[in-house]
């Protein structure tokens, strides 16, 4: 399975963000990025269309700076997922934000 959170290096943000998936749409795999202006758990899901989640790609402490998710387009078991459209969410103490991509085979 292509799944990977790695920290770019750099300097610290000075905000929080989460930025477009890319390439949107994507087949088989799509990255995330997002940054983090100070260091909390930070969870990164999945989601169907139905709100229901699918996986699980983030789920711990962070320090601040800047990360990329990598999604293969499989759920929590490791099974192809769909075609379709899926939402993912960032959420930590101080920051909680959703965006969509799209999924095509």
């Amino acid at each position: 399975m292509v799944t990977s959170v790695d920290e770019i290096p750099g300097e610290i943000p000075r905000s929080f963000a989460l930025q477009q998936n890319y390439p949107n749409p994507f087949n088989p795999s799509t990255s995330i990025r997002y940054t983090r202006k100070n260091a909390e758990r930070v969870r990164l899901v999945v989601y169907n269309m139905l709100g229901q989640k699918v996986r699980t790609l983030a789920d711990q402490e962070m320090t601040a700076g800047s990360y990329v998710a990598m999604w293969d387009g499989r759920d929590d078991r490791g099974n192809q997922l769909a075609s379709g459209a899926y939402y993912y969410r960032l959420e930590s103490k101080s920051f909680t934000t959703t965006r969509s991509m799209l999924l095509l085979k």
